[in-house]
């Protein structure tokens, strides 16, 4: 886990001192891996970290028997994956309704006996790696594709496509070879809390399967859109298996979830659509530090007003060309104004981008003077936090009047309750969560659209007192509603309730190994240490508190483990 998403994990971790966390991470690349440590808190026991972005050949070498299980279990893995929701047989007494609803919870059972069936085979034999990168594998799904009911995207899927997809699955899929699952490690845990979907909540999954730890599922984003957006150029056979794998994935985790908790409810429509239950869906909005902006909220008069600006990563979703046509209509009226876009390029793609920005603002606006010997200046100016104009993010935002959002695709839009907690006012298209975030104390349009965009930021930029409204309302709602206490609040009553439901498992042993019938005490699931600290505890054979030294953290996935 990176950015603003690493940031919430370890506020939570710190804010609940009553409990005892495991971290179990999960790293998607050796770059995020090494980014940087992070001290840990004295509530952490231990971490365990696990790479997806390579794994070595364990050397498992399957007998004859092992072999015929992991053949059964994949190829109904593929097959399900194929076959898109499958079909159920036609009666008299079952409508149009009935029969999707019956495929579909057919469907979902063929998919979890599939996954959990390689999930045991693995424990047996003490990993799946070399398996799921074998050509066994490979020609699994290509008679899946190939069999009598196969969706008609994937028949013809070639053998270079079905490496892709096979190579893509067995990434997927290696937290099924970790040792997590043992009663030392995830099996002793009170709740398994997954802070992200898709692979990441994988291990959270099995610890359920295994053990029967109750699993609770936090999305700040949503794994399968994202997954969807970054297979948009992949070849339609590539495209329709892995979207059917990680649909069946997520709609598995949410079906098992004691409880699901997205930040907003743009995540939960995905989630309800991919079939959570939505009655156990607890929306939880994350939680930013609103002190650091507290100087520039309660001094609002610090800002120009002529200016706009603009913060966040840049890069093509944030959609900074029709940023720049607005402000080309938005100068025809206050020629006066000025516009600062603050942040950095995302990778090469967002320094393309930039380029391509910078190009267009010179094009748009060039460079003005007062005279004919002073020195052009031009309205449009391209910043990044640390430097001389903008020393902090909260500097940037006390810039300008008017804060803007441009973006056509959007999750969470963090930099939009940054501008709130500064009490300015806001000017947004209507994409992700920023309505709901929003929540009529700022303006917003449809995407895509300058003129509206321009159109907007003028009636702003004319109405001091509007502003001076909205901008009050805005960080009067991210105070009640955004902050870091309340999502600590929310999960710290959420932990409890879940464990509350939970059958007390641990087993006390006396000196000699004996077991102590009710030894646990009605309070064990209690915040704090109530039983005997030289009792030795254990869950299901294995010791409930992580006796090893805790070592440093990275910050890569983490699945969090909310415990005892």
């Amino acid at each position: 886990m990176s950015g603003d998403a690493r940031l919430w994990c370890d506020r939570l971790v710190r804010g609940l001192g009553q409990h005892e966390f495991d971290v179990y991470a999960l790293s998607r690349s050796e770059r995020q891996e090494g980014e940087g440590w992070l001290e840990l808190p004295p509530q952490v026991s231990r971490v365990r970290t696990a790479p997806l972005w390579s794994a070595e050949d364990d050397g498992v070498v399957l007998g004859r028997r092992a072999r015929r299980r992991f053949g059964e279990c994949y190829e109904e893995l593929a097959a399900v994956l194929c076959a898109g929701d499958g079909q159920a047989s036609d009666t008299a007494a079952t409508g149009p309704t009935e029969l999707a609803a019956a495929a579909s919870a057919d469907v979902a059972d063929r998919f979890a006996n599939a996954l959990y069936g390689l999930a045991e085979l693995a424990r047996d034999e003490g990993g799946l790696v070399s398996a799921l990168r074998s050509e066994r594998a490979v020609r699994a799904l290509e008679r899946a594709c190939r069999a009598p009911g196969a969706l008609r995207t994937v028949r013809e899927a070639r053998v270079p496509e079905l490496l892709t997809v096979a190579a893509h699955v067995e990434r997927a899929l290696r937290p099924l070879s970790l040792d997590w699952y043992e009663d030392d490690a995830l099996g002793s845990v009170d709740l398994c809390h997954a802070t992200a979907g898709g692979t990441a909540a994988l291990p959270g999954l099995l610890a359920r399967h295994f053990a029967g730890v109750p699993l609770l599922v936090t999305e700040y984003g949503v794994p399968l859109r994202t997954h969807y957006l970054a297979s948009a150029d992949a070849p339609p056979a590539v495209r329709a298996l892995l979207a059917a794998f990680h649909g069946r994935l997520a709609a598995e985790i949410y079906r098992r979830a004691a409880l699901i908790t997205p930040g907003n409810t743009h995540t939960r429509r995905w989630q309800e659509r991919c079939g959570a239950d939505r009655t156990r869906i607890r929306t939880v909005y994350p939680g930013m530090e609103a002190s650091r902006f507290a100087e520039v909220g309660e001094a609002p008069d610090r800002a120009d007003t002529d200016t706009l600006v603009w913060v966040g990563r840049i890069e093509p979703a944030k959609d900074l060309i029709s940023l720049l046509h607005a402000f080309a209509e938005i100068r025809k009226e206050e020629p006066k104004a000025r516009l600062r876009i603050v942040g950095a390029a995302s990778g090469a793609e967002g320094e393309a981008y930039l380029g391509h920005c910078r190009a267009l603002a010179a094009q748009l606006f060039p460079d003005e003077a007062e005279g004919v010997h002073a020195v052009g200046d031009n309205p449009v100016s391209f910043e990044e936090i640390g430097g001389p104009e903008a020393p902090t993010l909260a500097d940037a935002y006390a810039a300008g009047t008017v804060i803007v959002l441009s973006s056509v695709v959007e999750g969470f839009p963090v930099g939009l309750v940054e501008a709130m907690f500064c009490g300015r006012a806001t000017v947004s298209t209507d994409v992700g969560a920023v309505v709901e975030v929003i929540g009529g104390t700022g303006l917003v349009v449809p995407p895509r659209n300058p003129r509206a965009l321009a159109e907007a930021c003028v009636s702003l930029l004319h109405d001091p007192e509007r502003r001076e409204r909205l901008g009050a309302a805005a960080r009067a709602r991210a105070l009640e509603l955004f902050t870091v206490e309340q999502n600590i609040a929310a999960f710290h009553g959420i932990y409890l309730e879940i464990v509350s439901h939970s059958p007390v498992r641990r087993v006390v042993l006396n000196e000699a190994g004996e077991p102590l019938p009710f030894a646990a005490p009605a309070e064990a699931h209690v915040p704090g240490r109530w039983t005997d600290p030289m009792a030795r505890v254990v869950a299901r054979g294995g010791p409930t508190w992580a006796t090893g030294t805790p070592v440093r953290a990275t910050t890569p996935l983490p699945t969090t483990e909310a415990a005892r």
